[in-house]
């Protein structure tokens, strides 16, 4: 039979409560929560099984559930006889009211909550046939229904006579009451003694989340928790008396609790990967496997993307797969990098996004991950990955795609499955001009970027970049050793003679260059400008800046870009060179001067290629 609790114990206790003498008023917190929906929700789960639960906002800004109010004594007493019976949370403390600010629970129209000197017993129920009223129904959950039996012993008796009505004189002011002292550290003390093992070690735990305490978590209150605890009181604005007060214990217990639940960090064992790491579940969400990587993406808007690497191999193949990482979109080209033998770390940081990735190769495997977020959710990832880092853990000998063993056009392919390869603006061809590794190309090659490469690795600054000459120069950033360096032909070539142009006509998607044979059809322009030599040969945007060879491999001028957007289309396969002699005097006017060939005979072609690729240069623009 459905019951509320009737009015009688309500209005019996407003009018001993006005006529008492004043007293001190404190509550049984319970628990607190960091919104007022959580915070209701958590009321209304209390008030089954209580009947004078009370939620307050707090100056906090948390939402503290509790019970009461009481005086002190008989709020110790309930305190201790709840906590024996397991009905509310261990860490639940007596609060004195003083960081209350707005009452949330009962919600607005309900009865208001009787003020009380003892904790609740045996209250008066009532059976209605008349109007419909809240019902209170029995809790279903074992411990809350032990605490509803013994706060309603009449929900299976008779029917009671309805209570008088109450009276609708206002009751009488009550005095206001003076502040409730804080715990002395004495008082402290005691109350921390009856703190369990466990109870003990959680203040470890939260003192080491706020980075005040880093040393072991066994539950000793040596030297380092007391300074720990002192520090954070101060951070606090607290007196650092490094003996923390039942208060203060709670509140620090309360924020630790509720930012682990905003990571949900939980152990997470891959055993496919072999791989256990602790990841934070509330962030990501496991979204697929693609040899060697498991990937995890990111959950509600947090920006976070998290991928463990697992597979077979050797210092090699971590080489490669250190290369690999860092032509990944994921990864920002600028930041600190270092590989070993056996283990690598990169990192990663632009404007929108920041990464950090780790690998460690061990018995043949090797294991680790990529850690990709928002730069300015940098606080909360600092947290992300000390976690990561310190639970990181390989389990046997079990790895992702275990045919993976070395870099095999496969396994690139592999590795790049589901990600995004970071690409260059553009990229032209360059050569080496010197044995300090300078490269001659095209000024369209540096044109507006933030950043140059040649071969796709190594950064170069612009040394020059004349526009009406057609020629830039490029100094790498560290010292190259090229094995081919290009020497002028000293003397002219003869019309229709066979050329050849090394470059890459298809930027960066060929790893070597392309050597594309034409002919020699004139030593000026159309025009017959001086400084430029016409060509007969088939070409695309990739050859620009490329060496043009003759038979024996001198240099005889570089290939210029197609002119674009004027008013005359030139037949296919026509194109253009800055010559030999007009590269040597614009060098020569900057202090470089490159060698004379003293070549004789034709090479054999794949000499000649040889020879070409050796000084060939892929130059990498990049936004």
């Amino acid at each position: 039979m459905r019951r509320i609790f009737g009015l009688l114990a309500i209005v019996t206790g407003l009018l001993v409560a006005t006529a008492a003498p004043a007293q001190e008023q404190v509550w049984v917190q319970i628990e607190a929560q960091p919104t007022e929906a959580e915070g209701q929700e958590r009321a209304a789960a209390y008030a089954a099984a209580f009947p004078d639960v009370q939620g307050w906002q707090l100056n906090s800004g948390w939402y503290a559930v509790a019970l009461g109010p009481y005086d002190r004594a008989a709020a110790t007493e309930r305190l201790a006889s709840l906590k024996r019976e397991n009905l509310i949370p261990r860490d639940s403390y007596i609060s004195d009211g003083r960081s209350h600010l707005v009452q949330f629970w009962p919600p607005a129209g309900n009865l208001p909550v009787a003020t009380a000197t003892e904790p609740p017993a045996a209250e008066a129920t009532l059976e209605t046939a008349s109007e419909p009223q809240a019902v209170q129904e029995a809790p279903s959950t074992e411990g809350e229904g032990e605490a509803w039996t013994a706060a309603n012993p009449a929900a299976d008796a008779a029917p009671e006579t309805p209570a008088p009505e109450a009276s609708t004189e206002p009751p009488a002011a009550t005095p206001e009451e003076p502040a409730v002292a804080e715990e002395t550290p004495e008082e402290a003390r005691d109350s921390e003694a009856a703190l369990t093992p466990e109870e003990r070690m959680d203040l470890q735990r939260g003192l080491e989340w706020f980075g005040f305490y880093d040393g072991g978590i066994d539950g000793a209150f040596g030297r380092g928790t007391r300074a720990s605890m002192a520090a954070w009181q101060e951070s606090m604005g607290l007196e650092p008396t490094g003996i923390l007060t039942t208060a203060q214990r709670a509140e620090l217990l309360n924020g630790w609790r509720a930012e682990e639940a905003a990571y949900g960090f939980r152990g997470v064992g891959e055993g496919e990967a072999g791989i256990e790491v602790t990841l934070p579940m509330a962030m990501v969400a496991f979204d697929h496997y693609e040899p060697p990587f498991v990937h995890y993406t990111a959950l509600d808007g947090s920006d976070l993307r998290i991928i463990l690497i697992s597979q077979p191999g050797d210092a090699a193949a971590l080489r490669g797969l250190y290369d690999l990482l860092q032509t990944l979109a994921i990864i920002p080209i600028d930041g600190e990098r270092s590989v070993s033998e056996t283990g690598f770390t990169i990192t990663g940081r632009n404007a929108r996004t920041a990464a950090f990735a780790k690998a460690d190769l061990s018995k043949g495997l090797i294991k680790g991950y990529i850690v990709v977020w928002n730069p300015a959710d940098e606080q909360r990832m600092s947290r992300v990955l000390t976690t990561m880092e310190a639970s990181f853990r390989p389990v046997g000998d079990r790895a992702l795609d275990p045919g993976m063993v070395a870099l095999s056009d496969d396994a690139r392919q592999g590795l790049l499955a589901g990600l995004e390869v970071r690409r260059p603006k553009l990229s032209r061809s360059g050569f080496y001009i010197d044995a300090a590794g300078t490269v001659l190309t095209t000024p369209e090659a540096v044109e507006g970027c933030s950043r140059v490469t040649l071969d796709a690795g190594v950064p170069a600054k612009v040394r020059l970049a004349d526009k009406a000459a057609g020629l830039a120069v490029l100094t790498p950033e560290k010292g190259l050793a090229p094995t081919e360096i290009a020497e002028l032909r000293s003397s002219s070539l003869r019309t229709g003679a066979e050329i050849a142009v090394s470059g890459y006509p298809y930027e960066d998607r060929l790893p070597a260059p392309v050597l594309t044979f034409g002919t020699l059809e004139a030593e000026t322009g159309l025009d017959g400008e001086p400084g430029l030599s016409r060509l007969a040969l088939q070409t695309r945007p990739g050859d620009a800046g490329g060496p043009v060879l003759d038979a024996t491999g001198a240099v005889v001028g570089m290939l210029l870009p197609q002119p674009t957007g004027g008013t005359q289309v030139l037949p296919a396969g026509t194109v253009f060179a800055a010559s030999g002699a007009a590269i040597a005097a614009r060098l020569a006017s900057e202090g470089l001067t490159l060698a004379s060939s003293d070549r004789v005979g034709a090479l054999p072609p794949d000499d000649l290629a040889k020879h070409a690729s050796g000084m060939t240069v892929l130059v990498s623009c990049w936004e």
